[in-house]
């Protein structure tokens, strides 16, 4: 078969979208300029790999056929790139991360940092929630993930490379602000704002509940920080955030820090990948530079530096 890699880049995307048109749009194209290259594909295939059932389009059992060959093929030439450049001893290429949620706030200065001493390393970054990313993590779909919390199931080798405070959050109006040493028994009276179930900063949450013997109320379930941040700006309630989350708003006065009892609780962030594996130059590169260097690169703000 006389099939190119430009036309199996186009299937590719064609067959995530299931859309000509979107396809189109990702890879900067037209949508007939991409119809044409699919029937030239179909042609060598011999076969239909899309059908149309109203205005919707559906892989064929070719179709898919090919598309799993494609994440084989695709596979091979990301490694085979990436053999190549160990062989010369070069930091480019590509670096696959998954990040949960809250990690995204500042993937792009570390990313940024690095770029100034490797400009050939092309990142491709996947936020997704917790249990996304173990699920990727445990299919070794990434280079490195960064994550707040290690899991215990997988064997997996994990970098600290940044302090995680968890810290309490109201809107400048709320009552609380301006207490001192607030008692948590005090804070679960209040609307509590709570991420879905199974995110990092919850679990945590659940842990200094329960070690003064209180439960987290669970009415209020926002599943996302920006979510959690536009509620406690509109005095829906108050809430529980990395700090990382917050620090533009608490830069501009928009949310206030509550001072309880036993809060900041102190994390870390991880940089992690599987213990088997064994990771590119690139990868191994960049965890280094993580762990050198996270700390500089990332802007702080200090309680203390909050606007009235």
């Amino acid at each position: 078969m006389n099939m190119t890699l430009r036309q199996l880049t186009l299937f590719k995307a064609v067959a995530q979208h299931l859309s000509f048109t979107r396809a189109a749009a990702e890879l900067c194209l037209t949508q007939p300029a991409v119809s044409i290259q699919i029937k030239q594909l179909e042609g060598h295939v011999g076969m239909s790999l899309f059908e149309q059932i109203g205005k919707r389009i559906f892989l064929t059992d070719a179709g898919r056929a090919l598309y799993e060959a494609c994440g084989d093929i695709f596979a091979r030439l990301d490694t085979l790139e990436t053999s190549l450049n160990e062989l010369q001893g070069s930091i480019k290429g590509k670096l696959k991360i998954s990040a949960v949620t809250t990690a995204g706030y500042f993937t792009s200065y570390l990313f940024k940092a690095f770029l100034q001493h490797y400009p050939e390393v092309h990142f491709n970054l996947h936020v997704t929630n917790r249990n996304n990313l173990l699920e990727r993590l445990s299919s070794n779909e990434d280079d490195l993930v960064i994550m707040g919390q290690v899991p215990e199931h997988l064997q997996v080798t994990a970098h600290k490379f940044l302090e995680n405070p968890l810290v309490v959050l109201a809107s400048p109006e709320h009552p609380l602000v301006g207490q001192s040493n607030i008692p948590l028994a005090r804070l679960a009276k209040e609307t509590i704002l709570v991420r879905e179930v199974g995110s990092g900063t919850r679990l945590a949450m659940n842990r200094c509940f329960a070690a003064h013997d209180l439960e987290l109320p669970t009415e209020l379930e926002l599943g996302s920080s920006e979510a959690i941040k536009q509620g406690v700006m509109a005095g829906l309630g108050i809430s529980v955030l990395s700090q990382y989350a917050v620090n533009l708003e608490l830069s501009a006065g928009m949310i206030k820090l509550l001072d309880v009892e036993d809060f900041p609780v102190k994390r870390s962030w991880y940089i992690a990948h599987l213990t088997e594996k064994k990771l590119s130059l690139v990868a191994r590169t960049f965890l280094e530079f993580l762990l050198n260097n996270a700390q500089n690169v990332i802007p702080q703000i200090k309680p203390g530096q909050q606007k009235a």
